[in-house]
């Protein structure tokens, strides 16, 4: 490929190598998209079950995340990761993402239990920012997980980011966001404290309420 301009982005990439990186980047993501419908319907599944069976939902709601071509490539540089199909395969985890918000952090295990239990479900790592919260008081249960696609030639085992919160640390997560985009990552050290404060906050209600239903009903379930 010779071109003077530098590439910018994933498209300037594909235009420049010509059609048949455009239909291997279109199938490369299509992929991923498969994955996140998979394990969806895997969710949906749980959800509706534990809803016949039980008094309440383990899930608040359920978001889904397909990087785009110029995030693909920003992480990509982030990395060091060549620009190639193989390695954006190889060295790049989070192309897919499901987001799973919980009202108890029980709800939040469960859920890691059940996925992790099914057959064709791989959990290949796992971050836990709720035993361990992270410095700045944020907390969250992060998975790599693989599930088999199946392809019209092949199958191909697909990873999938599953984030799972509760609703307290989903909006602490979503108001801290907000506040570091908007100082652009540079956050006064006031508002970082009291981001700190409001994070074991949401910590203490989490516990509050899981005592109290645990009260009421006499089961963490």
């Amino acid at each position: 490929m010779t071109t003077t301009d530098p590439i910018t982005t994933l498209v300037d990439l594909v235009e420049a190598s010509g059609e048949d990186l455009t239909r291997d980047l279109t199938r490369f993501r299509m992929r991923y998209k498969f994955a996140i419908d998979e394990i969806s319907t895997k969710i949906a599944i749980l959800r509706e079950e534990f809803e016949h069976n039980h008094d309440h939902s383990p899930i608040e709601h359920v978001r889904t995340r397909l990087k785009s071509p110029e995030s693909l490539l920003a992480k990509a540089r982030k990395i060091g990761c060549p620009l190639t199909i193989d390695a954006l395969e190889e060295q790049i985890r989070d192309i897919a993402g499901i987001r799973v918000v919980c009202p108890f952090v029980s709800d939040v295990y469960w859920i890691m239990e059940m996925l992790g239990g099914q057959s064709d479900v791989e959990v290949v790592e796992v971050e836990d920012y709720i035993a361990e919260p992270k410095a700045n008081g944020y907390r969250s249960l992060h998975l790599i997980i693989t599930v088999p696609v199946y392809l019209s030639d092949r199958v191909v085992e697909v990873p999938v980011e599953l984030q799972i919160r509760t609703i307290a640390m989903d909006f602490w997560a979503s108001v801290e966001h907000s506040i570091y985009y908007k100082y652009d990552g540079t956050v006064p050290t006031t508002l970082r404290d009291e981001l700190g404060d409001a994070a074991r906050t949401a910590a203490d209600l989490d516990t509050t309420m899981a005592r109290l239903r645990t009260e009421v009903h006499g089961t963490a379930r």
